[in-house]
């Protein structure tokens, strides 16, 4: 086995253990240890690990049609598409594989939709610290330091502001802009919320100024804040959303929708081999139909407030800093720069969090946590801290 993770490319720096089972909260590595996973693959497993609903539609799906082409129709595409569609009060859907690639095809939205209806504008205001993945168009979109010049020359078209500053988007907005990007909450900068009057502001302003609102949803979207879509909190509408993790309840599954009035694609100019693929869009329509549940989503809401609590509590006791996020999309601020210890420290007392920068820890459970579990991870972050 050793030498076999020798043949893994060198593109992330991985602990030692390797996973081979998993159970809701739990996983299991090849010595047997057990870890309470709150990260679950980055907000992936919106469900938990090896959920019976992802299972029994992939037993389901898998035993009807795994693939067909996106050269014809399947009814689990259409049947998502029509889910995604009500859930979101937008019109169309394209069904991808990842967030990366649903945030290009909403790059490549805007321009088309600027080279018809904006005279020719491609530029896309993105904000400071953000994040919308690693194809080279995303990364230029992205605020993530360190990135500006990585892969250089860099796709051009786009231009930074600070996330929270209405008037700098105002006075970013010119004639080659088409559109404002950015996440209802920016998770991988350290979990930033877009606060609620700020993103009805941007609404507001992106509508008078004639340009789109794209809203990155790949890791707020389908529950993990209380919300079916993170932006429904500040009672808009966006133009464009993209959706993922949490969408596929961990399988590969990715999608892009869409105002019909921004919907501009004309054959051809969008695709992908497996996209809308009948296997994943089965498993996609479970989760969907799982999360959008009032009772569900409530569920959501409670947990989050009882997390938040709990961490609070934790860092006035030990002298830590603010808890920020919203749902169970969470971070607590640790008052040295040792997030990356303490994340280490808690791998060994079998608990997987995640630390997006030195002074952060991210917590990221299923959406499906209980009261237990919760008082667990506290407990093991407790001595992981100490």
């Amino acid at each position: 086995m050793d030498a076999q993770l020798d043949r893994i490319m060198k593109v992330a720096e991985r602990p030692s253990p390797v996973m081979v089972r998993g159970a809701g909260s739990w996983l299991w590595d090849r010595d047997g240890k057990c870890y309470l996973d709150f990260v679950q693959g980055w907000a992936v497993n919106s469900l938990g690990h090896s959920p019976r609903v992802v299972l029994d539609a992939l037993a389901a799906q898998g035993a009807r049609l795994i693939n067909c082409s996106p050269a014809y129709y399947n009814e689990p595409m259409a049947r998502l598409a029509a889910l995604l569609a009500e859930a979101s009060g937008l019109d169309q859907v394209f069904l991808c594989n990842s967030g990366a690639e649903a945030n290009e095809g909403a790059i490549k939205l805007a321009r088309k939709w600027g080279t018809l209806r904006r005279d020719g504008a491609f530029e896309i205001i993105t904000m400071h610290g953000s994040f919308h993945g690693r194809t080279l168009a995303t990364m230029a979109a992205s605020g993530k330091p360190g990135w500006d010049e990585l892969f250089a020359p860099k796709v051009p078209g786009f231009r930074k502001v600070p996330l929270g500053d209405l008037s700098a988007v105002s006075d970013a907005i010119g004639p080659r802009t088409v559109a404002v990007m950015l996440e209802p909450i920016q998770g991988e900068a350290g979990v930033f919320v877009a606060a609620d009057d700020y993103l009805r502001g941007l609404r507001a302003l992106t509508k008078e100024r004639g340009v789109l609102l794209i809203l990155d949803e790949i890791q707020t979207g389908i529950g993990r804040t209380g919300g079916a879509f993170g932006y429904q909190h500040a009672g808009i509408a966006p133009d464009i959303v993209t959706l993922g993790k949490g969408l596929g309840g961990g399988v590969p599954l990715a999608a892009l929708v869409a105002a019909g009035r921004v919907s501009c694609f004309e054959y051809g100019d969008q695709g992908g081999t497996f996209n809308g693929n009948p296997l994943m869009a089965a498993v996609g329509c479970a989760v969907v139909t799982t999360v959008t549940q009032p009772e569900f989503l409530h569920a959501v809401v409670a947990n989050g407030t009882y997390l938040t609590d709990r961490l609070r509590a934790l860092a006035a006791e030990l002298g830590h800093g603010e808890v920020r996020g919203r749902g169970l999309l969470l971070a607590l601020a640790l008052r040295t720069p040792d997030a990356k210890k303490v994340a280490a420290t808690a791998l060994d007392h079998g608990l997987l969090i995640n630390a997006p920068r030195p002074d952060t820890l991210r917590f990221m459970p299923a959406l499906t946590v209980s009261r237990v579990e919760i008082d667990e991870m506290i407990a093991r972050l407790t001595a992981s801290l100490s």
